[in-house]
Parts: structure tokens; sequence; C-alpha cells
């Protein structure tokens, strides 16, 4: 099948590269995000998708959105049989959706219909979800609520970050992709309705969603600091000031009793209280710094200061 393919981050390059690598199919266009500002010096990058498309020899289409008419026109003009989808962060108007005969299929990383929306991956680790996995669909108006093809499922390990399992997820889904289009062109695979309950949404966490809250349960921390890794990055605050805060462990076996948000640092580990048992920091990055130990951190910005002294996250 003729193939122009969607999508604009790291994660859709693995499909992306399976897809060019298929004897089957043949790419003859990407569809991908403006350039956009990223990196220290805020300079102005391709997508990753952009970038790899180019390096291949294949045409990049930069819609601002998908309802530009020039856009419509060009799509129309290439002329695909389908165009899979990952990651591609815009909404697809019908006049895109009416354009290939065999639509457009989208791999989401979630089991359907469970976390459909923007951010799947966060919300299955901030749930603490045992199973999660990798859906095909047709796209269809609704949200992420189209008829499926398949799916893989991945457990979550215990000390997952979301973006360690997503990287997971990126690969398997790959394949998957992949052998949903094999299926579609050579009509051995029919897409099936979506079931009508199990439906939960995963919206998008923003930064302010990401402040952690040192009241709430040791593994609410833990699951909140893991589903925010690496973004939007979980955080507190330290003598007025906001640090971002790594993945940490449960530490029930403390002989220390911390109040919630209250630090204690010892020569070797650094703990702070939670609503019930404390956690042990891993890595903090300071506001305007580099990331680093919480052990190298404390002894830098001498927490307690004297002994007997209390500090906390706010």
């Amino acid at each position: 099948m003729r193939l122009v393919f969607a999508g604009t981050p790291d994660t859709a390059l693995p499909s992306l590269r399976a897809l060019l690598d298929s004897p089957r199919h043949e790419v003859v266009a990407v569809v991908t995000r403006p350039d956009a500002r990223s990196g220290r010096g805020r300079h102005v990058h391709p997508s990753p998708v952009a970038q790899l498309a180019e390096e291949s020899g294949i045409e990049v289409l930069k819609p601002a959105k998908a309802a530009d008419p020039d856009f419509l026109d060009r799509l129309r003009a290439i002329n695909p049989d389908c165009c899979p989808v990952v990651a591609y962060g815009a909404l697809l108007p019908q006049a895109a959706l009416d354009i290939p005969p065999f639509g457009w299929i989208n791999l989401h990383f979630s089991l359907l219909p469970a976390w459909r929306g923007a951010a799947p991956v966060q919300h299955a680790v901030l749930h603490g979800d045992e199973i999660t996995g990798a859906t095909t669909f047709r796209i269809v108006k609704e949200l992420d609520a189209g008829p499926v093809f398949g799916c893989v499922t991945e457990p979550v390990r215990p000390d997952d970050t979301s973006g360690a399992l997503l990287a997971r997820l990126a690969e398997s889904g790959a394949g998957l992709l992949t052998a949903t289009l094999d299926g579609v062109e050579d009509g051995t695979l029919e897409a099936r309705p979506q079931q009508a309950d199990g439906v939960t949404i995963a919206p998008k966490i923003e930064v302010e969603d990401a402040r952690v809250d040192w009241a709430a349960p040791a593994m609410r921390v833990d699951r909140l600091v893991r589903a925010c890794t690496p973004a939007p990055g979980a955080w507190t605050e330290f003598r007025g000031q906001r640090i971002k805060i790594g993945p940490v462990r449960l530490a029930p076996e403390a002989s220390a009793s911390p109040a919630p948000g209250e630090i204690i640092a010892a020569k070797n580990a650094v703990l702070a209280g939670t609503g019930t048992h404390p956690v042990e920091l891993g890595e903090v990055q300071p506001q305007g710094k580099r990331v680093m130990t919480a052990v190298e951190w404390a002894r830098g910005v001498r927490v307690g200061g004297a002994p007997g002294d209390s500090e906390r996250f706010r």
C-alpha cells in the first residue's frame, strides 16, 4: 500500500522505521507538526519524524492545521491508500479522514476503550494498572473511539516510569501497526467496534497536576512521580524554590518516621515523609541547575542546617 505516515515525536520513530523497512508498503510522505523550539537554546528544530523522513528522502508535510486547504489538496494529489498515525498531536478533520480509501489507522498506547486521550501511558502508571498495551484502530470523529483492529499487551513493572513504559510500547506497537496494515491490505483483518463498557479518559497531565502532595500515601507519591517522568516532571517546593523530583523508592522499613514533606538527610539516603511511610528520594533537579542525586543535593544545600533542625517540602 501507498502510505502517508502521520507522527511527530520520538515515540513514532519505531513505527516509521518498521514501515520504511516493510517490503509490502511504501511510505510516500509524512505529515508532522510544524518545526518548534526545543532544547536549552530554544532553537527551532524539525520534529524527530520530520528528521527521519528527510534523511530517507521522503516528502514532509507540516500543516499548521490539518484542515488547511493546501494540505488537503496535496494529500489528495499524493493519493495514499492508507494513513497510519502514531502520536501526530493534532485533530484530523473529516475532510482529511475521507481521502484514503483504507482510512487513517492509529496506534494508541492503551488497551482501548481504557485511557482514551492524550496521556494514556501516564494515567496507566498513575492509577496503578498492572497491564496495559497498544491498540490499532480506525480513526473516527469521536476521540479514540473508532473500531479496533488488534492489540498487544505489556505488563506495567513496579519501577516503570511513563518514559520507560512508553519506549517498550513504541517498539511492540510498531510490529502491531505493520501487521495491521498487512491484514487490512490483504483483507484478512476486520475492525470491530469498541466495547461500550470500561471507557476511561486520559487527559494531558499539566505542570500543576505534577506537584507532589506529601500528605498523600507513599504509594500515590511514588506513582505520581513515575507517571510524570520524564514529562512534565514531578515537582515540589523547597525554601521557596521549585525542585523537580525523580523516581522515589518506597521505604516502609525506615526507622525514621518523618511528617508529611519533612526531609531527613543521612549519609547515604534522603527520606521524605508522606501520609503513610517515608519514601527515599532518587534524583532531584533544583531550579536552573543540573540533575543530581538526592544525597548530593542534600549535602550541597545542607538540609537541616544544624542537628535537630527540621526542613520540609511544601
